[in-house]
């Protein structure tokens, strides 16, 4: 069978996913399988069942295709398999994704985009595979516990041969400028405090001064309960453009940026005030620039508002608490389709998957 020939729901639960997933060297191969849920003959009840308890069970990213708007398969089986695309016309694309289940995400051609998410998740294996493996179990952990495994396994991708070649093409940087003023403003408007990231030049991109001001700023409304609402925004063309690509890499000590993500960065602290948090986007929102407003209860968006997730194309996951804060909104397909495309959704779409709340401006 060739890497790019879908399987039928038959040959699932035939097998066909089971091979081994790592060759004689220890490199995963054919991370991703895509399932056509459209191929005849139609299963048997029994394949299904067989399919379903295969799907859960294997090491392999498994993405169905259907030319339908509506799966014609049983939920258990949609369930079971990592992500579904579904068709539907560039004008109701938003539409279907409204009224669709979450593990379903509605493109023109879903042939065509289920072969380009092979294609990326051929090109970063160990990334993938590690965010298929997080998401799943993310489910089943608080939200601490869910960022320290999140954290754990970005330190292990840091160490993978993925990100070292996205590190070795991109070459030497020199270190950011320091910041010609704060970071982070911060001000105090009756019972709201506002903080605004303040780095317009870098358009807010998530440093390490960056990171220790918001985390700094967060932990007012934490200690202070007369603080009734906390509004972050940002200053300049967008509201982050993610983490600061002239510091990646400098990391030396793996286990001792686990511990500054976990216990110093600004995840926690956002979801401990979510409940009182509003967060205003505009421009490009970028990896932690969408992963740690997705924090609030209220995301409102202005209408030039982009949202992307870049870190597969490194070799690594998001970092800043997105496959924490992102599935609690849009659910774990919905942010695995996220990573694995890698492309700029707009603001529309993101309101009907409910990543945003509100259009305004």
């Amino acid at each position: 069978m060739s890497p790019t020939t879908p399987i039928s729901v038959a040959e699932l639960a035939a097998g066909a996913a089971d091979a081994d997933l790592l060759d004689d060297d220890g490199r995963p191969c054919r991370p991703l399988l895509v399932v056509d849920l459209d191929l005849a003959p139609a299963p048997t009840a029994a394949d299904l069942r067989q399919a379903v308890r295969r799907a859960r069970e294997g090491d392999r990213l498994l993405v169905g295709r259907t030319a339908r708007t509506v799966p014609d398969c049983p939920g258990d089986l949609l369930d079971a398999l990592d992500l579904t695309l579904v068709y539907a016309p560039r004008a109701r694309l938003r539409s279907v994704d409204a009224s669709g289940p979450w593990a379903t995400v509605a493109v023109e051609d879903p042939r065509t985009e289920a072969e380009r998410l092979r294609g990326r998740a051929e090109e970063q294996p160990q990334a993938t595979l590690v965010l298929r493996q997080l998401l799943c179990l993310q489910e089943q952990l608080t939200v601490q516990q869910a960022l320290d495994a999140e954290s754990l396994a970005y330190s292990t991708l840091l160490g993978g041969s993925g990100f070292a070649q996205w590190l070795a093409a991109r070459g030497p940087r020199p270190a950011p400028p320091r910041p010609g003023g704060d970071p982070v403003l911060v001000r105090r408007e009756g019972a709201v405090l506002r903080i605004t990231l303040n780095r317009p030049e870098r358009r807010n991109a998530h440093g390490a001064e960056l990171r220790d001001a918001l985390a700094a700023a967060v932990d007012v409304a934490r200690w202070d309960d007369s603080v009734r609402e906390v509004v972050l925004d940002g200053n300049g063309p967008s509201f982050s453009s993610g983490g600061d690509l002239d510091e990646f890499g400098a990391a030396t000590d793996l286990a001792a940026a686990h511990l500054l993500r976990t216990r110093a960065g600004a995840a926690a602290r956002l979801h401990a005030v979510g409940g009182r948090l509003t967060a205003r986007l505009h421009g490009h929102c970028v990896g932690a620039g969408i992963e740690l407003p997705a924090f609030a209860s209220r995301v409102v968006a202005a209408p030039d508002t982009r949202v992307r997730l870049p870190e597969l194309g490194m070799g690594l996951i998001p970092g800043a608490g997105g496959t924490v804060s992102l599935p609690r909104r849009i659910g774990r397909r919905r942010t695995l389709f996220l990573v694995l495309d890698g492309r700029t959704v707009a603001v529309e779409r993101a309101l009907a998957w409910g990543l945003v709340d509100r259009i305004e401006g």
